[in-house]
């Protein structure tokens, strides 16, 4: 296994550890952050959250730039991705740091186009990410790891930096859902 898909396990395998400081109520106490408070454990668990978020970037940099791509890291960099995003939306809304139809409509898009993933495998095809695809996994790492550090810095100017760009990675995701399917739907199309 090449250096890209360790990092995209080591993805994988930081989610239960972020899981954890988000859903067990640690009793370690907050900090003041203008207008809000950052329980400790959302700070460490935001750090593991942009971790993760950076091994993306890193694996996928590193892939392309020593010819490292392969099936297994086109199929396992989206997933990784997915199921790290999922969790923390879902944990956001248990903590109520964001809204339940939000979180919906991302995961159900996630789902979608998942499913046409395995569609494409069940053919041979293997679908890589788009760049819309890309831009809106940006904007959702930017969105949820703001949320989990209870929008700051921006708390102290009760700008909602993080709930802004929440509503802004739901946009994107919507655009690159239709994207992905009008651009591969021949997939469906021309399955057995």
């Amino acid at each position: 296994m090449n250096l890209p898909n360790k990092l995209t396990f080591s993805r994988i395998l930081m989610i239960p550890l972020f899981m954890i400081l988000l859903a067990v109520p640690f009793p370690w106490g907050s900090w003041d952050i203008g207008n809000a408070e950052l329980p400790v454990a959302h700070f460490a668990a935001a750090l593991i959250f942009i971790i993760a978020a950076g091994t993306d970037w890193v694996d996928g940099y590193y892939a392309r730039k020593h010819n490292l791509v392969t099936n297994l890291g086109k199929f396992m960099d989206p997933l990784a991705d997915k199921l790290l995003v999922s969790a923390a939306l879902i944990l956001l809304v248990e903590i109520e740091l964001a809204p339940a139809w939000v979180v919906i409509i991302i995961i159900s898009r996630e789902f979608a186009v998942t499913g046409l993933r395995l569609v494409a495998a069940g053919e041979g095809i293997v679908l890589a990410a788009g760049s819309m695809g890309k831009l809106k996994t940006a904007t959702q790492m930017v969105a949820i790891a703001s949320l989990l550090l209870h929008n700051f810095p921006f708390s102290y100017m009760s700008f909602p930096f993080g709930t802004i760009m929440l509503y802004i990675s739901l946009v994107f995701t919507i655009i690159s859902g239709v994207d992905y399917f009008i651009k591969n739907w021949h997939v469906m199309r021309d399955s057995k």
